[in-house]
Protein backbone atom coordinates (compact mmCIF):
# COMPACT_ATOMS: atom_id res chain seq x y z
CA UNK A 1 0.00 0.00 0.00
CA UNK A 2 1.44 3.33 -0.88
CA UNK A 3 1.79 5.98 2.32
CA UNK A 4 1.04 9.58 1.96
CA UNK A 5 4.22 11.91 1.68
CA UNK A 6 5.06 13.39 5.18
CA UNK A 7 7.58 15.48 6.60
CA UNK A 8 9.09 16.40 10.05
CA UNK A 9 10.18 20.28 10.04
CA UNK A 10 11.86 21.60 12.98
CA UNK A 11 11.32 25.73 14.01
CA UNK A 12 14.75 26.25 12.64
CA UNK A 13 13.80 25.03 9.23
CA UNK A 14 15.57 22.04 8.84
CA UNK A 15 13.31 19.65 6.89
CA UNK A 16 13.27 15.64 6.83
CA UNK A 17 11.05 14.63 4.31
CA UNK A 18 9.44 10.78 5.30
CA UNK A 19 6.01 8.79 4.57
CA UNK A 20 3.13 9.18 6.84
CA UNK A 21 2.80 6.29 9.47
CA UNK A 22 0.05 7.17 12.30
CA UNK A 23 -2.97 9.59 11.80
CA UNK A 24 -3.30 11.66 8.92
CA UNK A 25 -2.44 15.38 9.62
CA UNK A 26 -0.29 17.78 11.92
CA UNK A 27 0.92 17.59 15.30
CA UNK A 28 3.22 19.98 16.68
CA UNK A 29 5.62 19.45 19.88
CA UNK A 30 9.15 19.58 21.12
CA UNK A 31 11.51 16.33 19.33
CA UNK A 32 13.26 14.88 21.05
CA UNK A 33 15.27 11.35 20.83
CA UNK A 34 15.28 8.11 22.31
CA UNK A 35 18.29 5.68 22.04
CA UNK A 36 16.39 2.54 23.47
CA UNK A 37 16.54 -0.86 20.95
CA UNK A 38 13.18 -1.98 22.75
CA UNK A 39 10.39 -1.11 24.47
CA UNK A 40 8.41 1.55 22.10
CA UNK A 41 5.21 0.89 23.82
CA UNK A 42 6.53 1.96 27.30
CA UNK A 43 7.91 4.94 25.93
CA UNK A 44 4.59 6.10 24.12
CA UNK A 45 2.17 4.91 26.98
CA UNK A 46 5.21 7.40 29.45
CA UNK A 47 3.36 10.42 30.47
CA UNK A 48 6.58 12.08 30.82
CA UNK A 49 6.33 12.25 27.26
CA UNK A 50 3.19 14.51 26.93
CA UNK A 51 4.31 17.53 24.47
CA UNK A 52 6.84 15.84 22.66
CA UNK A 53 7.62 14.38 19.25
CA UNK A 54 9.68 11.39 19.85
CA UNK A 55 12.69 10.07 17.47
CA UNK A 56 13.76 6.47 18.41
CA UNK A 57 17.33 5.93 17.00
CA UNK A 58 16.77 2.05 16.29
CA UNK A 59 16.72 1.35 13.01
CA UNK A 60 13.38 -0.78 13.38
CA UNK A 61 10.37 0.47 15.59
CA UNK A 62 7.75 -2.01 16.03
CA UNK A 63 8.85 -5.29 15.51
CA UNK A 64 7.14 -7.21 18.25
CA UNK A 65 3.81 -5.18 17.62
CA UNK A 66 1.58 -3.94 20.80
CA UNK A 67 -0.67 -5.16 23.61
CA UNK A 68 -2.57 -4.68 26.44
CA UNK A 69 0.11 -5.47 29.43
CA UNK A 70 3.21 -3.30 28.34
CA UNK A 71 1.42 0.27 29.07
CA UNK A 72 2.63 2.82 31.53
CA UNK A 73 -0.56 4.32 31.13
CA UNK A 74 -4.13 4.39 29.71
CA UNK A 75 -3.17 6.02 26.39
CA UNK A 76 -0.70 7.12 24.21
CA UNK A 77 0.65 10.39 25.50
CA UNK A 78 3.35 11.31 22.43
CA UNK A 79 2.54 14.54 20.72
CA UNK A 80 3.96 12.47 17.37
CA UNK A 81 6.21 9.45 16.42
CA UNK A 82 9.22 8.76 13.76
CA UNK A 83 12.14 6.34 13.15
CA UNK A 84 13.58 4.88 10.71
CA UNK A 85 11.07 2.31 9.87
CA UNK A 86 7.77 1.13 11.68
CA UNK A 87 7.14 -2.51 10.15
CA UNK A 88 3.85 -3.67 8.90
CA UNK A 89 3.91 -6.85 10.68
CA UNK A 90 5.30 -7.84 13.70
CA UNK A 91 6.41 -11.24 15.05
CA UNK A 92 5.53 -11.99 18.48
CA UNK A 93 3.31 -14.26 20.40
CA UNK A 94 1.92 -11.57 22.62
CA UNK A 95 1.31 -8.55 20.30
CA UNK A 96 -1.86 -7.76 19.12
CA UNK A 97 -1.29 -4.77 17.18
CA UNK A 98 1.01 -3.04 14.33
CA UNK A 99 2.30 -0.30 15.87
CA UNK A 100 1.33 1.46 12.85
CA UNK A 101 -2.63 1.01 13.27
CA UNK A 102 -1.93 1.68 17.10
CA UNK A 103 -0.90 4.86 16.41
CA UNK A 104 -3.70 5.59 13.77
CA UNK A 105 -6.35 5.13 16.43
CA UNK A 106 -4.61 7.02 18.94
CA UNK A 107 -4.56 10.05 15.99
CA UNK A 108 -0.97 9.95 16.53
CA UNK A 109 0.69 12.08 13.45
CA UNK A 110 3.72 9.47 13.13
CA UNK A 111 6.21 9.23 10.32
CA UNK A 112 9.06 7.03 9.02
CA UNK A 113 11.37 6.37 5.97
CA UNK A 114 13.53 9.43 7.23
CA UNK A 115 16.77 10.10 7.90
CA UNK A 116 17.17 9.68 11.44
CA UNK A 117 20.63 9.90 11.87
CA UNK A 118 21.02 13.16 10.25
CA UNK A 119 18.00 14.13 12.58
CA UNK A 120 19.77 13.13 15.58
CA UNK A 121 22.97 14.35 14.45
CA UNK A 122 21.09 18.01 14.10
CA UNK A 123 19.50 17.56 17.77
CA UNK A 124 22.74 16.86 19.35
CA UNK A 125 24.36 19.65 17.50
CA UNK A 126 21.32 22.14 17.84
CA UNK A 127 19.50 20.61 21.02
CA UNK A 128 16.23 19.72 21.17
CA UNK A 129 13.96 22.16 19.32
CA UNK A 130 10.16 22.75 18.56
CA UNK A 131 8.51 20.99 15.29
CA UNK A 132 5.90 19.51 13.75
CA UNK A 133 5.00 16.05 11.81
CA UNK A 134 2.94 16.48 9.23
CA UNK A 135 1.18 14.81 6.18
CA UNK A 136 -1.13 17.85 4.88
CA UNK A 137 2.02 20.36 4.56
CA UNK A 138 4.48 18.93 2.57
CA UNK A 139 5.92 21.47 0.29
CA UNK A 140 5.74 25.07 -1.43
CA UNK A 141 3.41 27.54 0.62
CA UNK A 142 1.77 25.08 3.04
CA UNK A 143 5.35 23.87 4.34
CA UNK A 144 6.29 27.55 4.83
CA UNK A 145 3.31 28.01 6.81
CA UNK A 146 3.58 25.01 8.77
CA UNK A 147 7.28 26.48 9.64
CA UNK A 148 5.61 29.73 10.54
CA UNK A 149 3.42 27.72 13.00
CA UNK A 150 5.97 26.08 14.53
CA UNK A 151 8.16 29.28 15.37
CA UNK A 152 4.75 30.26 17.26
CA UNK A 153 4.12 27.20 19.41
CA UNK A 154 4.95 27.13 23.41
CA UNK A 155 8.64 26.34 23.88
CA UNK A 156 8.81 23.28 26.47
CA UNK A 157 10.40 26.19 29.05
CA UNK A 158 8.02 27.03 31.26
CA UNK A 159 5.47 24.56 30.58
CA UNK A 160 3.41 22.69 33.58
CA UNK A 161 1.94 19.90 32.01
CA UNK A 162 2.42 17.78 35.04
CA UNK A 163 -0.50 19.18 35.84
CA UNK A 164 -2.38 17.66 32.87
CA UNK A 165 -1.50 14.58 32.58
CA UNK A 166 -2.35 12.23 35.65
CA UNK A 167 -5.05 11.42 37.83
CA UNK A 168 -7.74 13.48 38.88
CA UNK A 169 -9.22 12.13 41.84
CA UNK A 170 -7.95 10.17 44.68
CA UNK A 171 -7.71 6.36 44.18
CA UNK A 172 -5.73 3.36 45.78
CA UNK A 173 -3.81 1.61 44.02
CA UNK A 174 -5.53 -2.26 43.35
CA UNK A 175 -2.16 -4.52 42.45
CA UNK A 176 -1.96 -7.89 43.11
CA UNK A 177 0.34 -8.25 46.57
CA UNK A 178 2.64 -11.11 47.77
CA UNK A 179 1.25 -12.91 50.69
CA UNK A 180 2.81 -12.88 54.09
CA UNK A 181 4.09 -9.74 55.96
CA UNK A 182 3.21 -6.48 57.01
CA UNK A 183 2.77 -3.77 54.41
CA UNK A 184 2.83 -0.48 54.79
CA UNK A 185 0.76 2.94 53.31
CA UNK A 186 2.18 5.54 51.74
CA UNK A 187 0.57 8.53 49.37
CA UNK A 188 2.20 9.44 45.86
CA UNK A 189 1.47 12.49 43.83
CA UNK A 190 0.87 11.97 40.28
CA UNK A 191 2.70 13.54 37.59
CA UNK A 192 2.36 11.53 35.45
CA UNK A 193 3.22 8.09 36.99
CA UNK A 194 3.96 5.56 35.18
CA UNK A 195 2.15 2.09 36.39
CA UNK A 196 5.15 0.19 37.01
CA UNK A 197 6.54 2.24 39.30
CA UNK A 198 3.58 1.54 41.62
CA UNK A 199 3.93 -2.40 40.68
CA UNK A 200 7.55 -1.81 41.98
CA UNK A 201 6.39 -0.26 45.19
CA UNK A 202 3.83 -3.09 46.04
CA UNK A 203 5.90 -6.02 45.36
CA UNK A 204 8.40 -4.28 48.02
CA UNK A 205 5.50 -4.69 50.39
CA UNK A 206 4.17 -0.86 49.97
CA UNK A 207 0.71 0.00 49.06
CA UNK A 208 -0.36 3.16 47.46
CA UNK A 209 -2.97 5.76 47.69
CA UNK A 210 -2.47 8.07 44.50
CA UNK A 211 -3.33 11.81 44.85
CA UNK A 212 -3.51 14.65 41.98
CA UNK A 213 -0.68 16.84 41.00
CA UNK A 214 -2.37 19.73 42.49
CA UNK A 215 -3.40 17.99 45.94
CA UNK A 216 -3.22 20.26 49.34
CA UNK A 217 -0.60 19.07 51.43
CA UNK A 218 -2.79 19.66 54.16
CA UNK A 219 -4.89 16.65 52.80
CA UNK A 220 -2.03 14.34 52.46
CA UNK A 221 -0.70 15.45 55.76
CA UNK A 222 -4.27 15.43 57.78
CA UNK A 223 -5.24 11.91 56.02
CA UNK A 224 -1.78 10.99 57.81
CA UNK A 225 -2.90 11.98 61.17
CA UNK A 226 -0.64 13.75 63.84
CA UNK A 227 1.07 10.26 63.98
CA UNK A 228 2.92 8.90 61.48
CA UNK A 229 1.78 5.23 62.45
CA UNK A 230 -1.74 5.93 62.52
CA UNK A 231 -1.67 7.10 58.81
CA UNK A 232 0.83 7.44 55.43
CA UNK A 233 3.79 5.88 56.13
CA UNK A 234 5.84 8.37 53.82
CA UNK A 235 5.35 9.96 50.21
CA UNK A 236 6.41 9.50 46.71
CA UNK A 237 6.89 12.35 44.07
CA UNK A 238 6.57 10.58 40.50
CA UNK A 239 7.62 11.06 37.26
CA UNK A 240 6.34 13.66 34.33
CA UNK A 241 6.35 15.85 31.86
CA UNK A 242 7.25 19.79 31.30
CA UNK A 243 9.50 22.23 33.23
CA UNK A 244 9.80 21.84 37.17
CA UNK A 245 9.97 25.71 38.07
CA UNK A 246 6.56 26.49 36.32
CA UNK A 247 5.13 24.19 38.85
CA UNK A 248 5.35 26.70 41.94
CA UNK A 249 2.28 24.59 43.50
CA UNK A 250 3.67 21.58 44.00
CA UNK A 251 6.53 22.91 44.78
CA UNK A 252 5.49 24.34 47.94
CA UNK A 253 3.39 21.14 48.32
CA UNK A 254 7.05 18.72 48.25
CA UNK A 255 8.20 21.31 50.42
CA UNK A 256 5.45 20.56 53.54
CA UNK A 257 5.94 16.61 53.04
CA UNK A 258 9.81 17.14 53.52
CA UNK A 259 8.86 19.21 56.75
CA UNK A 260 7.04 16.57 57.65
CA UNK A 261 10.06 14.36 58.83
CA UNK A 262 8.58 11.38 56.96
CA UNK A 263 9.91 8.84 54.33
CA UNK A 264 10.06 10.96 50.73
CA UNK A 265 11.19 9.32 47.81
CA UNK A 266 11.06 11.36 44.32
CA UNK A 267 12.05 10.23 40.77
CA UNK A 268 12.69 11.76 37.15
CA UNK A 269 10.26 14.99 37.82
CA UNK A 270 10.14 14.17 41.20
CA UNK A 271 13.58 14.78 41.77
CA UNK A 272 13.35 17.95 40.28
CA UNK A 273 10.41 19.21 42.14
CA UNK A 274 12.23 18.01 45.61
CA UNK A 275 15.29 20.20 44.23
CA UNK A 276 13.56 23.27 44.45
CA UNK A 277 11.62 22.49 47.25
CA UNK A 278 14.69 22.52 49.41
CA UNK A 279 15.96 26.34 47.62
CA UNK A 280 18.32 24.54 44.44
CA UNK A 281 17.22 25.57 40.91
CA UNK A 282 16.81 23.22 37.74
CA UNK A 283 17.85 24.02 34.40
CA UNK A 284 16.98 22.77 30.72
CA UNK A 285 18.99 20.25 28.88
CA UNK A 286 20.54 20.82 25.47
CA UNK A 287 18.98 17.59 24.22
CA UNK A 288 18.10 15.43 27.45
CA UNK A 289 18.87 12.04 28.38
CA UNK A 290 16.33 9.64 26.96
CA UNK A 291 16.65 5.81 26.64
CA UNK A 292 17.89 2.75 28.52
CA UNK A 293 21.48 3.31 27.91
CA UNK A 294 22.72 5.91 30.21
CA UNK A 295 25.65 4.78 32.83
CA UNK A 296 24.84 6.67 36.77
CA UNK A 297 27.55 6.05 38.94
CA UNK A 298 26.95 6.41 43.10
CA UNK A 299 29.30 7.96 44.27
CA UNK A 300 28.80 7.04 47.51
CA UNK A 301 29.74 3.47 46.79
CA UNK A 302 31.35 4.02 43.31
CA UNK A 303 29.25 1.71 42.06
CA UNK A 304 27.68 1.71 38.22
CA UNK A 305 24.19 1.35 37.11
CA UNK A 306 22.86 1.13 33.28
CA UNK A 307 19.73 2.91 34.10
CA UNK A 308 16.10 3.68 31.80
CA UNK A 309 15.86 8.03 31.83
CA UNK A 310 13.72 10.28 30.53
CA UNK A 311 14.04 13.92 31.22
CA UNK A 312 14.65 17.49 29.70
CA UNK A 313 15.73 19.34 33.08
CA UNK A 314 17.65 18.24 36.11
CA UNK A 315 18.70 19.62 39.50
CA UNK A 316 21.89 22.26 39.38
CA UNK A 317 23.79 20.60 42.31
CA UNK A 318 25.92 23.99 42.66
CA UNK A 319 22.57 25.13 44.41
CA UNK A 320 21.46 22.48 46.58
CA UNK A 321 21.58 23.35 50.66
CA UNK A 322 24.39 22.09 52.72
CA UNK A 323 22.55 19.87 54.58
CA UNK A 324 22.13 17.58 50.76
CA UNK A 325 24.37 15.42 49.50
CA UNK A 326 24.95 14.55 45.35
CA UNK A 327 24.34 10.56 45.34
CA UNK A 328 24.78 9.97 41.69
CA UNK A 329 26.35 11.34 38.64
CA UNK A 330 25.65 10.80 35.20
CA UNK A 331 28.65 9.33 33.38
CA UNK A 332 28.19 10.56 30.26
CA UNK A 333 28.16 14.55 31.06
CA UNK A 334 28.81 14.65 34.57
CA UNK A 335 24.94 16.04 35.98
CA UNK A 336 22.96 15.43 38.59
CA UNK A 337 21.38 11.99 38.69
CA UNK A 338 20.17 11.65 42.93
CA UNK A 339 20.86 13.61 46.32
CA UNK A 340 19.46 12.89 49.49
CA UNK A 341 19.05 14.85 52.79
CA UNK A 342 21.63 14.26 55.51
CA UNK A 343 19.34 15.12 57.95
CA UNK A 344 15.94 13.75 56.85
CA UNK A 345 14.84 10.79 55.23
CA UNK A 346 14.30 12.28 51.83
CA UNK A 347 16.22 11.28 49.20
CA UNK A 348 15.59 11.10 45.31
CA UNK A 349 17.11 10.02 41.66
CA UNK A 350 16.87 11.38 37.56
CA UNK A 351 16.59 8.43 36.41
CA UNK A 352 13.59 5.15 36.23
CA UNK A 353 14.90 2.42 38.87
CA UNK A 354 11.17 0.61 37.44
CA UNK A 355 12.92 0.04 34.93
CA UNK A 356 9.83 -0.38 31.94
CA UNK A 357 11.67 -0.22 29.88
CA UNK A 358 15.24 -0.82 30.61
CA UNK A 359 18.17 -2.37 32.88
CA UNK A 360 17.21 -3.74 36.48
CA UNK A 361 20.10 -2.42 37.97
CA UNK A 362 18.48 0.00 40.05
CA UNK A 363 15.64 -1.96 41.90
CA UNK A 364 17.08 -1.62 45.23
CA UNK A 365 16.40 2.00 44.96
CA UNK A 366 12.63 0.24 46.45
CA UNK A 367 14.19 -1.39 48.91
CA UNK A 368 16.09 1.56 50.58
CA UNK A 369 12.63 3.34 50.74
CA UNK A 370 10.67 0.40 51.82
CA UNK A 371 13.69 0.18 55.16
CA UNK A 372 12.59 4.15 55.34
CA UNK A 373 9.22 3.47 55.71
CA UNK A 374 9.92 0.65 58.12
CA UNK A 375 12.00 2.62 59.94
CA UNK A 376 8.99 5.83 60.16
CA UNK A 377 6.37 3.07 60.90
Amino acid sequence: MTRAAAVLALEDGRIFPGRSAGAEGTSFGEVVFNTALSGYQETLTDPSYAGQIVVMTASHVGNYGLNAEDVESSRIHVAGFAARSFPPRFSNARGTVAIGDALAAANVVAIDELDTRALVRHLRTRGAMRGAVSSAATEGAALARLLDEIRTQPTMAGAALALTVGTRVRFDADLPVSTGGLRYRIAAIDFGMKTNILRRLSAHGIDTTVFPADVNPGELLRLGGANPAEGFDGFFLSNGPGDPAALPGPVSTVAALVESGRPVFGICLGQQLLGLAVGAKTFKLKFGHRGANHPVKNVLTGHVAITSQNHGFTVDPDTLPANAVVTHTNLNDGTCEGFRLGDRPVFAVQYHPESAPGPHDSDALFDEYAALVRAAR
